[in-house]
Parts: structure tokens; C-alpha cells; sequence
């Protein structure tokens, strides 16, 4: 007799992990459903050559986690045995911008899932995308006993989530959520306001000509960054345990956006090279044309400084490590962004 074939719930299908997440469950054999809200575009069209198979091998289901009615038409129209929490307002610039939002999707939002999710079978495994922001200003490495000082609105509605929907949850009625506290992860699909796809975009457009130079904001802020088609493994890998439990993901190094534009350009034959300090400070390049400029606006209101993993437990219990290196992560977004635009603009 035919085995039957697990089915999966995602929500926040149209980002870039449920991009990567989709296509590996589908590729595992699972049948995959993914929430979506409705919008005048094709939700899908971001993915450009891949929107057919995607549509083929995906049950779009409309929603909102905003909308307790939609999710909850949902659940019972998939009937998941693993629900795959990736639907967020990730913006974390934003999130000063529109903190009720924020709070509303990232908090409220995870209750109104997991609460009719486990009402309709409490059997069902749940991961919940957490987040490295969550720590805000303590000092790196970061592992899954540091302390939590989240100081963005983003970041305080993803750490109540996980206090109260994640760790309170799972110890009050024995049920299966796990939660992969993830650092940064990117890839060619990556939204392009995330400040890696805007370098490699800018620096891609200078090359052909296009643009003459971009701005950013702290060139000093370090993070872990990692590829997001490596992560989605280790989410996956969580719900495959016998008990669920929060892991850290990430590579254990650390880049700044400083060394994110070297590494992007020097993939394209260009060097930049710093002058001045502050918001003053430029990157110039061969011939001395200013290429990157700083920009106060482009700074958060409170900056997160320094972000580095401790992936110890994930690679000990999930035997999990990243195959993808920063600079091969990086070189890969370059040459996408660099390939894309040149058909564009030819």
C-alpha cells in the first residue's frame, strides 16, 4: 500500500524562505499548501521562471494572519501534519514605522495560528520562524541560553511570540513547536529593500552603467549571514525530532556591511575604497568616483551592532551546517542581480 504523503502548511509562502522551503518539501515528496494574501499582482511573480511549477506543485490558499476566519479555513482545507510559521511585517526598519502592524502580524498573528492549529489537532508539529534581532544589544556570540534585549518593535513582537506562543505553549500542554532562532539568511530572491539585495542591485547597475551610486546606512553593523536555501533544511530537520526545541542558525561568522559591499563588488571587477568617517565617510573606486554614499536616514532609530551565532546545538543535534559560504553566498547574489539586470536593460 502506498504511503500517504505528508502535507505542510506554510504561511508566508511569498517570501524568500517559503521560496526555498516549498521547493525542498515538494522535492521530500510532501504536499504542499501555502498561505497567501490577496493582492492585484501574482503574488507569485517574484520568482520569475519557477511561478509554473511553483503553482503546479502548490495548493494556494488565501489568507491573512490578521484574519482569524482565513487561517482558520485554512487549517482545515490543508489538514497539515507540520505548519511552517514564515509569515511576518520583516522589515525591521519598518517596524518603527508601523509598530501596530508589527505587533499585530508578528504577535497576534502567531497566536491566532498555533491556538486554532492545536484546537483542530493537537497533534500537528509547528515551527516558528524566530529571529536573531531578538537579542538586540547583547554582546556575541549568541546561542540559545543568551539573554533576549530586543530593541525594535519588530523584534519585541517576534520575542512575546516566542515567549508566549513558542516556550509557554510547549510547556503547558506537551505540544510539538519548535522554533529556529535564524540569523541572517540571503539569497538572489531576497526582498530587494533588505540592505544585501540593494548592494548587489546598486553595484550590479553601476557595472553596467545605470547608476551612478547608492547610499546606506551603519557601514559598521556585523551580522551572520548565511544562505536561506541551507536554513530551510534545519527547519525542517526540527519537526523531524522526537521533541521540539529552539535552535540557533546561523554560520558562526560574522561580515559588516562594509565588507558585504567589498565582497559584492570586488565580484564584479570593481574595488571601492573608504574615505572619510561618519556620516562623510565614501566608497570610491578605481578612478575615484564616489560609488557609496551615507545616508542618516538610513539608520535605525536603535541599531543592533553585532550579531553572531554559536551554532553548536544545531550542528551536535540536528548534524546540520551550512554549505554555502559567505562569499560564495554573496557572488551568487551578483551574479543574478548583475544577469537580470543586463537582460533588462540590453
Amino acid at each position: 500500500m502506498k504511503k500517504r504523503a505528508k502535507k505542510a502548511f506554510i504561511t508566508g509562502l511569498t517570501g524568500q524562505d517559503g521560496y526555498y522551503l516549498s521547493k525542498f518539501l515538494i522535492e521530500k515528496g510532501y504536499k504542499v499548501f501555502g498561505l497567501i494574501r490577496r493582492t492585484s499582482n501574482d503574488p507569485l511573480v517574484r520568482f520569475g521562471n519557477e511561478v509554473e511549477y511553483l503553482k503546479k506543485n502548490i495548493t494556494l490558499l488565501y489568507g491573512n494572519m490578521r484574519d482569524e476566519k482565513t487561517l482558520i479555513s485554512a487549517l482545515k482545507a490543508s489538514k497539515p501534519d507540520e505548519i511552517y510559521n514564515l509569515a511576518a511585517q520583516s522589515d525591521v526598519g519598518i517596524s518603527f514605522v508601523c509598530p501596530d502592524e508589527s505587533w499585530d502580524v508578528n504577535y497576534e498573528g502567531t497566536g491566532r495560528l498555533f491556538v486554532n492549529a492545536l484546537r483542530i489537532n493537537p497533534k500537528v508539529k509547528i515551527y516558528q520562524a524566530s529571529t536573531s534581532e531578538m537579542y538586540g544589544s547583547t554582546p556575541p556570540p549568541q546561542n540559545e541560553e543568551t539573554r533576549f534585549m530586543p530593541v525594535s518593535p519588530y523584534a519585541e513582537a517576534k520575542l512575546k511570540a516566542h515567549r508566549d506562543f513558542v516556550v509557554a505553549l510547549r510547556k503547558k500542554k506537551r505540544v510539538f513547536i519548535a522554533s529556529g532562532i535564524l540569523f541572517n539568511h540571503e539569497s538572489p530572491v531576497r526582498g530587494e529593500h533588505f540592505v544585501t539585495r540593494k548592494i548587489t542591485i546598486s553595484l550590479a547597475k553601476i557595472k553596467l552603467g545605470i547608476q551612478e551610486y547608492f547610499e546606506l546606512g551603519n557601514l559598521d553593523a556585523k551580522r551572520d549571514w548565511g544562505f536561506a536555501g541551507d536554513y530551510v533544511e534545519a527547519m525542517w530537520l526540527m519537526l523531524q525530532q522526537k521533541r521540539p526545541d529552539d535552535f540557533v542558525v546561523g554560520t558562526g561568522e560574522s561580515r559588516s556591511v562594509r565588507e558585504f559591499v567589498e565582497a559584492a563588488a570586488e565580484n564584479l571587477g570593481m574595488k571601492i575604497t573608504w574615505k572619510g568617517k561618519g556620516l562623510r565617510e565614501v566608497g570610491v573606486d578605481e578612478k575615484g568616483i564616489v560609488r557609496v554614499k551615507v545616508n542618516k536616514k538610513y539608520h535605525r532609530p536603535n541599531e543592533v551592532h553585532f550579531l553572531l551565532a554559536n551554532p553548536h546545538k544545531v550542528a551536535t543535534i540536528l548534524k546540520w551546517k551550512p554549505k554555502v559560504s559567505f562569499f560564495a553566498l554573496v557572488k551568487m547574489m551578483v551574479d543574478f542581480d548583475y544577469a537580470d539586470l543586463k537582460k533588462k536593460y540590453s
